[in-house]
């Protein structure tokens, strides 16, 4: 050991009055930071109006659609929602749509910037990553309604129809579709009337249900009253949404 260091053998370890005036400041950013932190997430919602009850969602969105099928949709000011969207959202609804070009969920239900959270896939259906979607949007945007809304004369339905009768695999990746279509189709298949028809009806009811009971947090909110997963079926004559299913 050297002599500088036996004469003080603390020197090293011992905390200079800078390093001490360092952390305090340390400290003080990592409270402030928290602050920061907590203040943002109590902040307002960026769209006030869009913090309803599901009921009152539900009833939100059934106008919206009255207002598309008789041609008075509201002007909506996009300059000013894109501005208050900037720092979030918090979507009054979600929707699990067909991809299908003939529906646009914002337009049936004459929705501004930020009011609906839409999925959509071939056929409406809810895989793994739209029930993660769908948990995203309730958990953590408080999204009160989920709407699972197919349509007449649905493609996706049809192909899988038309598949599993004459037992022939669709080319590419299309048999993924027509597995999660198939047993909403194959459920439907001893109801009279239109085979079609039912199939696309059986789809929208199969996976209300599975968004429903998808735990842990879908169906948990469900059972807190937070959350209102409904079906419907879009008519494309007249733009109408018919509601099938409701919790």
């Amino acid at each position: 050991m050297c002599d500088k260091c036996s004469e003080n053998p603390h020197q090293s370890i011992a905390p200079s009055r800078r390093s001490m005036m360092l952390f305090a400041a340390s400290a003080l950013g990592v409270a402030a930071f928290g602050g920061a932190a907590l203040a943002k997430e109590v902040k307002a919602p960026p769209k006030p109006q869009n913090v309803l009850s599901p009921d009152a969602a539900l009833k939100r969105l059934m106008e919206g659609n009255a207002r598309y099928v008789s041609g008075v949709s509201r002007r909506h000011d996009f300059t000013h929602e894109r501005e208050a969207l900037v720092g979030g959202q918090n979507p009054y609804a979600a929707v699990l749509s067909c991809a299908d070009s003939r529906i646009a969920p914002e337009y049936a239900f004459d929705s501004g910037r930020g009011d609906l959270f839409v999925c959509r896939v071939a056929g409406n259906f809810a895989g793994d990553e739209t029930v993660a979607s769908m948990e995203y949007t309730v958990a953590v945007l408080g999204t009160p309604l989920i709407l699972v809304l197919g349509h007449d004369n649905c493609g996706a339905v049809d192909a899988t129809i038309k598949s599993l009768k004459d037992d022939k695999p669709l080319p590419g990746h299309i048999p993924t579709l027509v597995a999660a279509i198939a047993p909403s189709v194959k459920a439907a298949a001893q109801q009279s009337g239109k085979a079609l028809d039912n199939a696309i009806r059986q789809n929208v009811i199969d996976n209300v249900a599975k968004l429903r009971s998808a735990a842990p947090l879908l169906n948990a909110a469900v059972e807190q009253g937070k959350l209102k997963v409904v079906g419907g079926v879009y008519r494309l004559r007249t733009g109408t949404v018919e509601l099938l299913a409701q919790s």
